[in-house]
């Protein structure tokens, strides 16, 4: 072999291939639009391939779309001059959704539930060790149409929840996890309270519905990581969203008047119902009254959640400080705060002291995308904990 080709070969090293950039395709991204705002779709078709509604219906069929529950309301067209002197033309067809999703005015609820699966777990002898692993649920704002809608945020927790489990059972074979901590973040009920009710014809479920989801997606995680550890716990932290009562969009009773803790304020005393069921190791902690944050020693690490809505976007830490700052706070010995409320995965680290704020699980916030481009990247976070030290953070998806 040739010198240069063994010296080539012994410096290589093993790179990802070239990604190519994405090439846009006329036919595909320009000439036909969709969009879909509750019982409303507006659909753009480029005359030049066809402008008659069938077209249209067609697109609606290529979104998984049924055209039978769609009844045409409108059109407009519009004609320009491109660069080359050809004319263009496209039709806005704007649908209606037929009354038929709407009857009764509500989803059915159900089968959202029975999409929750509650059993009591087998649980034999539980593993023990020096090690901690939180786990990190963020909004789920259950009730909200945006994206996939509540059905899709209903099964997509489901699923998250059963995965981590599955996840935490591999890593007892690296590390002796003795205590877990599972933390619901908040915003986990969409309410009616926010943007002074702005977000009512966007919300598909009653506000005890959106309750009933929460407390059963709960008890659900309970069960599902019960048998996994020699301690479990369980938290949950106010958020906006599910504050219980606003007056003229102000809070007007305690911090802590927040549904998502009730829920599992609900959720505890079902267990305690049932601890001769082999539930008498888990524990369940909301935040003190009129407080909106709980802290917690977790396999010697100190973890305290929030839900995130007392700073400003990228302001995480300098509002740490300030709690730090107080000797009456916990927080002045906190090694790891924890959040959610801004919907997307950020991990920041201060020496020491780490900052998760985990992904929201509903798909995307619809005005976020019109406003920015970005959709969601749903999931629940692990990371696992010892002596002061936040280590192997990983996203479950």
């Amino acid at each position: 072999m040739p010198s240069e080709e063994l010296l080539s070969e012994l410096l290589a090293k093993p790179v990802g291939p070239e990604i190519k950039a994405r090439k846009t395709d006329p036919a595909k991204d320009f000439t036909k639009q969709v969009e879909v705002t509750g019982d409303t779709a507006e659909v753009t078709v480029n005359a030049e391939t066809k402008t008659e509604a069938d077209a249209a219906r067609g697109v609606l069929i290529e979104q998984d779309l049924n055209p039978d529950e769609w009844d045409v309301a409108g059109f407009r067209v519009s004609e320009w001059t491109r660069p080359n002197g050809d004319p263009g033309i496209s039709t806005r067809y704007t649908f209606k959704r037929k009354a038929k999703a709407a009857a009764g005015g509500r989803l059915p609820i159900d089968e959202l539930l029975a999409a929750i699966r509650v059993q009591i777990p087998s649980i034999g002898d539980r593993p023990t060790g020096a090690w901690g692993l939180v786990v990190l649920i963020g909004d789920t704002q259950f009730g909200k149409s945006d994206g996939d809608g509540i059905e899709g945020t209903v099964k997509r927790a489901i699923e998250c929840i059963d995965k981590a489990a599955q996840q935490i059972r591999t890593l007892g074979n690296l590390f002796r996890i003795g205590h877990i901590h599972v933390v619901f973040l908040g915003d986990h009920v969409e309410g009616f309270v926010s943007q002074s009710g702005a977000n009512t014809w966007r919300t598909q479920l009653t506000l005890t519905e959106q309750i009933r989801l929460t407390r059963r997606m709960m008890l659900h995680a309970v069960l599902a990581f019960a048998p996994l550890s020699d301690t479990v716990t369980f938290a949950a932290v106010p958020g906006n969203h599910d504050q219980a009562v606003r007056v003229a969009g102000k809070g007007v009773t305690k911090y802590d008047d927040s549904h998502d803790c009730e829920s599992l304020i609900a959720v505890a005393d079902a267990v305690k119902l049932a601890e001769s069921r082999g539930l008498d190791h888990v524990q369940f902690f909301v935040p003190e009254s009129d407080e909106l944050t709980v802290t917690l020693d977790v396999a010697g690490t100190v973890v305290t959640a929030a839900h995130g809505h007392m700073w400003r976007p990228g302001q995480h830490m300098k509002w740490w400080q300030g709690q730090a700052f107080n000797r009456d706070s916990a927080m002045h010995q906190t090694d790891l705060l924890v959040a959610g409320h801004l919907h997307h995965l950020v991990v920041d680290t201060d020496g020491h002291r780490t900052f998760i704020q985990a992904p929201a699980l509903e798909s995307e916030s619809t005005w976020f995308r019109h406003a920015t481009g970005t959709g969601g990247a749903p999931g629940i976070v692990l990371a696992l904990t010892q002596g002061g030290k936040t280590d192997l953070i990983q996203t479950i998806r």
